[in-house]
């Protein structure tokens, strides 16, 4: 299937590995012209090679923190210098410490809510006027699946994220007279780092990833290749939606 957006250009949030980096890659060997960024320098060196030589699009990269109104104006006016513009942006971040209520502080509170949501709305107010200006834009948040469903222990990614179902819902009606579409994904459990050391810290994650009905846990590229769909011009009709891409994990209706 041609998914009509060779040509388009794109920015990746927190892809010099795990999701943002597969994201990356899937969007490249559409022939989408592709910035990433992050915060570990030789990551991202790496993955920028390593999507390079898929020989699809080229690579631009970027080292920021996004937490920071200071580590965004970095990452937005190399977006300015390399792209001019973006018609895809993917918003996306490493989850917060994992953790019950009573493990965590008003700090721990006030950072994940720096990491998750300030990060995604600043880059969003910054890039969302010149697809404005196009009439054609794609917002694609990665979240998780839990906040759909909670996951043990993961108190702060439980909360915090859930902000993203009104923010999505919200902006796919604003925005939807500009032909943007704005959509969110949630990942279940993924073969990455992430849950890698999710289960490090606590056993009982494996508990957790076995009560998946499809029996086993995602790769990445799995659902990299549904977010490429929402980014593209063949799902033109779909905004407003939390897919959950978690093999059946999440049991509500």
């Amino acid at each position: 299937m041609d998914l009509g957006i060779a040509g388009k250009k794109a920015l990746v949030l927190a892809s010099s590995k795990g999701l943002g980096k597969g994201v990356a890659i899937e969007l490249a060997r559409e022939g989408v012209e592709v910035m990433i960024c992050g915060r570990d320098t030789e990551a991202l060196e790496s993955t920028k090679v390593e999507i390079e030589a898929l020989g699809n699009s080229k690579v631009h990269s970027v080292r920021g923190d996004l937490s920071s109104a200071e580590g965004r104006t970095v990452v937005i006016d190399a977006v300015r210098q390399s792209l001019g513009s973006v018609d895809i942006l993917i918003t996306n971040t490493g989850g917060p410490p994992p953790g019950n209520f009573d493990d965590v502080t008003l700090d721990d509170w006030e950072k994940a809510y720096r990491l998750l949501i300030e990060s995604a709305v600043g880059i969003i107010k910054e890039l969302l006027p010149d697809m404005k200006k196009k009439g054609w834009g794609r917002i694609v948040s990665i979240t998780s699946m839990s906040i759909q469903q909670p996951v043990d222990g993961l108190i702060l990614s439980n909360a915090v994220r859930s902000t993203f179902l009104g923010l999505v819902k919200s902006l796919s009606n604003e925005l939807a007279p500009y032909n943007i579409t704005v959509n969110n994904v949630l990942p279940g459990y993924t073969n990455t780092d992430r849950l890698k050391s999710l289960i490090k810290a606590n056993p009982n994650f494996d508990k957790d990833v076995a009560t998946v009905p499809m029996g086993r846990i995602a790769e990445v590229r799995e659902f990299a290749q549904a977010v490429t769909f929402l980014a593209s011009d063949c799902a033109s009709y779909i905004t407003g939606v939390s897919l959950p891409v978690d093999g059946g994990w999440i049991k509500g209706v």
